[in-house]
């Protein structure tokens, strides 16, 4: 028996599911490797404002008077808490600053968010 006529069998009876096969799968397969190869966009601003944002409202928040208003005091600190939270998400920090109500223990979670940053490079004060 000849060889030759039962491969050009197989190969015709298996190149068109094989075609169809890989036009199914290789655009797929495609842009999983774009993807994957494709840089990662930051989030936000740039570090450099973020951290400038930071240190002002920092100086802001030092330097209320005594006699500001509870809702200036309040609105700064809230500022300054959300710039934490996106410095921690942007240097990879963990912070437990959204889940603690105002008191003594956020003050304290913002001081370790800080000494946190400050080790990663990024110097509030």
């Amino acid at each position: 028996m000849a060889t030759g006529p039962v491969a050009l069998y197989a190969v015709v009876a298996v190149a068109p599911s094989a075609l169809f096969w890989c036009a199914l799968k290789v655009p797929a397969l495609v842009r999983r490797w774009r993807h994957h190869r494709a840089p990662e966009l930051p989030a936000g601003p740039p570090i450099e404002k973020l951290a400038a944002d930071l240190r002002r409202v920092h100086r802001l928040l030092a330097e209320l008077p005594a006699g500001a208003s509870a809702v200036r005091r309040n609105s700064t600190r809230q500022a300054y808490d959300a710039l934490l939270v996106q410095a921690c998400r942007e240097v990879e920090v963990e912070h437990r600053l959204a889940g603690l109500p105002e008191g003594f223990d956020r003050e304290i979670e913002r001081l370790r968010v800080e000494e946190s940053l400050a080790e990663r490079g990024l110097s509030v004060s």
